[in-house]
């Protein structure tokens, strides 16, 4: 067993002075919910560290964990989905139907983020017809939603440089934009009230961080633009980048979470459970290869 699921299991069990950060923190937090991104699940030989077939049972121990917790929400923050090495839509369809049913078994709201591989052979209205987000996103591939007196902001970046949407392929996954369409909304949502906000894309926003720019989304100035001018924005949860990544900028954490796709069992994983307290600090727990971090808002 990985020596810091050990652990974060052993507390569990244990009495509050025994492990005080698994505890303290819960009973102050406004928001918990669960973080996975990055799953590329399908029935495919391994490719380099892609084990896309291990990703449903790496999934499942997620969502042990995150149905013993009793979270507000679980987001998975793109690429939910992959294709075969000669792509099918048929069979594309089937892996992301697989992979949704689990997805599922959450015992909560479900949120999904687009990622560029979740159009590699399917079109965005044909994934999103068989996936299902909570509530009133349903069928919205941007989209918000409130908890705990925070408002949550997904966002879509995977259009191409003239606003259409990516198609079954037909477009360049480093040349991912936010139309202006939705940035108007954005801006609207920015100023809706006075509440907090936090940002959930796939593709990175934090161009500024010394990060590969085919990474980041082609407009990245204007988005960070209008989430600084509004004085609002906590916190970016990013994904598409395997590795993971961390940077902060003008009060905004940019916090990108590890692929869950990388490495063999049963050694790795990559999933957290975020909390956000009154003060708006962000407590991640992370499981595997997603370490632990703590961001605080000032």
């Amino acid at each position: 067993m990985n020596r810091r699921l050990f652990f974060k299991q052993s507390c569990a069990g244990a009495l509050l002075l025994s492990c005080p950060k698994l505890f303290a923190r819960g009973k102050d937090a406004v928001v918990r919910f669960g973080l996975v991104t990055d799953i590329h699940f399908a029935h495919r030989p391994v490719h380099g560290t892609r084990y896309y077939e291990q990703s449903l049972d790496k999934l499942t121990e997620a969502l042990r964990h995150f149905n013993g917790q009793k979270l507000d929400f679980l987001i998975e923050l793109g690429d939910l989905k992959d294709q075969d090495d000669q792509p099918e839509r048929a069979q594309t369809l089937s892996f992301l139907d697989e992979v949704e049913r689990k997805l599922q078994t959450f015992d909560g709201p479900l949120y999904h983020v687009l990622g560029n591989h979740d159009m590699d052979s399917i079109s965005k209205p044909e994934f999103l017809a068989h996936t299902f987000n909570y509530g009133d996103a349903k069928g919205k591939s941007y989209y918000s939603f409130t908890k705990g007196g925070i408002r949550f902001i997904v966002l879509d970046a995977n259009c191409n440089p003239n606003g259409s949407d990516y198609d079954s392929g037909q477009f360049d996954w480093t040349k991912a934009f936010i139309p202006e369409s939705q940035l108007t909304w954005l801006e609207t949502e920015l100023k809706k009230d006075d509440r907090p906000v936090i940002i959930f894309i796939h593709e990175l926003l934090d161009f500024f961080s010394g990060i590969d720019r085919a990474l980041c989304v082609g407009n990245a100035e204007n988005v960070v633009s209008l989430l600084e001018q509004s004085g609002k924005v906590v916190a970016v949860f990013q994904g598409h980048h395997h590795p993971g990544n961390y940077s902060f900028r003008n009060g905004i954490h940019y916090f990108t979470l590890k692929g869950l796709i990388e490495g063999s069992l049963p050694e790795n994983n990559s999933f957290a459970i975020v909390e956000i307290d009154r003060e708006l600090t962000i407590h991640l727990d992370g499981y595997y290869n997603c370490e632990d971090r703590e961001m605080k808002h000032v």
